[in-house]
């Protein structure tokens, strides 16, 4: 298990549809990461936020997921990132998470965006997963997730709550808030990673990636920066001794979700 843990974040304006140039384009950003255990990136990072392009989808076999396992193979790091999947004839807005040994875990978006039709196309996952990666408890989410906190509680089960997302600026005062907020009532390193950028519909997208403790506290607030990846380092200790001091976890209601 390691006490510190270091997490990488990609802030990118994606191209639509254009998966071959957001490769070369996050390749190119990643190029001088020298250190990192975790790189995340946003949701649909190869083509954009396009969910009624279901002719992007592809195979678990196919080529974004096997540049995944070159890049993680490259840094000797774990990656995560969503983009449509096909799978039994279903498609899906699945965040793929590669460790660094080559372990491939997958949750497919629960909260499919309505606003953009996104349930019109794709299938709905069935619920959140929790990893355990460098000895860490992570639960991995996607973007539209974060509005709802009873699906994103925290019942002592996971330590770091990452959420990838294509999130607009019309909105992005939700996104700050809502943020911070899972952080403070998860008692949880909180992690959010948005895109940059304008897309092929006109809609702007003002990054804002963002990283606060399990207190609210913040490690990391980006704005608009274009094309970058910034690193924080989390300590386990950290965490334990701020939930020791502040048992909030441990007064919370119990319910059963139907």
């Amino acid at each position: 298990m390691k006490d510190t843990l270091e997490i990488s974040i990609v802030q990118t304006d994606l191209i639509s549809k254009e998966k071959k140039k957001n490769l070369l384009k996050i390749e190119s950003i990643l190029s001088d990461l020298k250190s990192t255990d975790i790189i995340l990136l946003p949701e649909m990072f190869n083509t954009a936020f396009c969910p009624l392009e279901v002719n992007l989808a592809e195979k678990m076999s196919g080529p974004t997921i096997q540049w995944m396992k070159g890049i993680s193979k490259q840094k000797k790091c774990s990656i995560a990132g969503t983009l449509m999947i096909n799978e039994n004839n279903k498609i899906y807005n699945r965040l793929v998470w590669l460790n660094k040994n080559g372990r491939v875990f997958c949750y497919d978006k629960v909260h499919l965006f309505s606003l953009a039709k996104e349930e019109k196309m794709l299938s709905k996952g069935s619920k959140k997963i929790i990893i355990n990666d460098y000895g860490w408890k992570i639960c991995p989410m996607i973007c539209y997730d974060i509005r709802f906190p009873v699906f994103c509680r925290n019942q002592n089960e996971y330590d770091l709550l990452i959420f990838l997302s294509s999130w607009p600026s019309k909105r992005i005062k939700a996104w700050d808030t809502l943020l911070q907020a899972r952080a403070i009532e998860n008692q949880a390193y909180t992690a959010g990673v948005n895109r940059v950028g304008k897309d092929e519909n006109g809609f702007e997208f003002p990054g804002h990636s963002s990283f606060f403790d399990g207190m609210g506290n913040s490690l990391l607030e980006l704005r608009q920066e274009k094309d970058i990846v910034k690193t924080v380092v989390l300590s386990k200790e950290k965490l334990t001794i701020q939930r020791r001091q502040l048992n909030f976890l441990n007064d919370q209601d119990n319910f059963t979700i139907h």
